[in-house]
């Protein structure tokens, strides 16, 4: 799996964390309830089935926060130039998870390049604008250095000079690195997430033990998100539907045989199962303590793996559920 947005511990929420794990809520995960009841005190417990496909879990309890794509825009540059906005609020509406998850396919697995790839994206979609609002002005797009971030910086500059804008990328790095630089009108927008921007800009505000802000509730954590950015200097677009963050996956062969496709039905269903995770899966609130509080989840046994290879340990059979990234390429 290449450098991704997210893994289960990410610089900005480390206090925030240490926090949920003695029952606040988290960054990347919900709130920590007290353990879930479920049919799996009596179900038997269920072994790991070996394929080739992985399927995504619904998190139906709400366990991870809404990390939902949306645009980020220097306020300055989308009060002068009104359209900006409203264009990349254009690629919001089509985008959802599965969409990204092909997007990321497209370019981690194919190896199609990103500027490729969202050139098709925006023919195929409708997305070219009818107007040329741009009036020639010149935007850049900042990315983080993953590859789906650079995809989705190519769509939306690709959409920007379709209506008559001179748009190019540039590739940054962490939001550390680029937040400034969009703030200060370096850049002119960034494609985000709406819970990791909410808690970063929420720990800059307020400090590192500031009430958590996000949720799983995408309009809440929007709403809360929204201010902050607003005295980042920053004008937040429409949340798409799309989301990368942390999720579990099962093989598609164990969710028929088991028949089932939720967190909950897997608790219901099984008495135990092996969990593959990063190392300090045990100990946080959105793995291994989420899915025993949330779901009242039986995990019989816990393997670690580098993030990269949890999704070949489930293929293989060596673990029953592991943690992954909602819009994985290798989930098309």
């Amino acid at each position: 799996m290449p450098a991704r947005r997210t893994t289960l511990l990410t610089s900005a929420a480390v206090a925030v964390l240490a926090l949920s794990a003695c029952g606040a809520p988290g960054s990347g995960g919900g709130t920590t309830q007290a353990p879930a009841t479920a049919a799996s005190g009596t179900a038997a417990a269920c072994a790991p089935v070996a394929g080739d496909k992985l399927v995504l879990l619904t998190d139906d309890k709400g366990l991870q926060n809404a990390d939902n794509v949306l645009p980020a825009v220097n306020t300055k540059a989308a009060t002068d130039h009104p359209s900006l906005v409203t264009l990349l609020d254009s690629v919001s509406a089509k985008l959802d998870t599965p969409t990204l998850v092909s997007l990321n396919k497209s370019v981690d697995v194919d190896r199609r390049t990103s500027s490729d790839v969202a050139k098709e994206f925006v023919q195929k979609q409708g997305l070219a604008a009818t107007d040329q609002s741009g009036g020639g002005a010149a935007v850049v797009v900042g990315a983080a250095g993953f590859s789906e971030s650079a995809t989705l910086a190519e769509i939306y500059a690709e959409v920007l000079r379709s209506a008559g804008y001179q748009a190019s990328t540039r590739t940054i790095g962490s939001r550390e690195t680029y937040l400034p630089a969009l703030e200060s009108g370096q850049l002119t927008a960034v494609p985000e997430y709406a819970a990791s921007l909410a808690t970063y800009l929420n720990s800059q505000a307020n400090g590192a033990n500031a009430a958590p802000v996000a949720s799983s509730d995408v309009d809440k954590t929007v709403a809360a998100l929204t201010p902050l950015a607003a005295k980042a200097g920053l004008t937040i677009g429409t949340a798409s539907k799309a989301q990368d963050q942390n999720g579990f996956a099962v093989t598609q062969a164990f969710a028929d045989k088991h028949k089932v496709s939720t967190l909950s039905d897997l608790a219901s269903a099984c008495g135990g199962v092996v969990l593959a995770g990063p190392a300090e899966c045990p100990q946080r609130p959105f793995c291994q303590i989420g899915l025993e509080h949330t779901y009242g989840l039986k995990i019989s046994d816990f393997k670690s793996y580098d993030f990269g290879a949890i999704g070949q340990a489930i293929r293989k059979g060596d673990a029953t559920i592991g943690l992954v990234l909602t819009s994985d390429g290798s989930l098309g």
